[in-house]
């Protein structure tokens, strides 16, 4: 499966945070429980309803300096 980072988003505790737990092939069901980017061992909420909850500050800023970090190869070949 493609993946363009090394972390997923997952509405959690009335916010979407970021984690980098493996995650199923069907998203983190409702009641899992991942580690986030902002420190905490959340219970997943994966309704309709909760992604469009804020998104977390803290997940926002590891995710967006995760998503800048270059892949292995890129890093190689230079």
């Amino acid at each position: 499966m493609y993946q363009p980072n090394p972390f997923h988003w997952v509405p959690a505790d009335g916010q979407r945070h970021a984690s980098t737990d493996p995650k199923p092939a069907k998203g983190y069901p409702t009641g899992f429980v991942v580690g986030t980017l902002c420190g905490h061992q959340l219970a997943a909420e994966n309704t309709s309803r909760s992604w469009l909850w804020p998104t977390c500050g803290t997940c926002n800023d590891k995710a967006d300096g995760l998503a800048n970090t270059p892949t292995p190869t890129a890093a190689s070949a230079g």
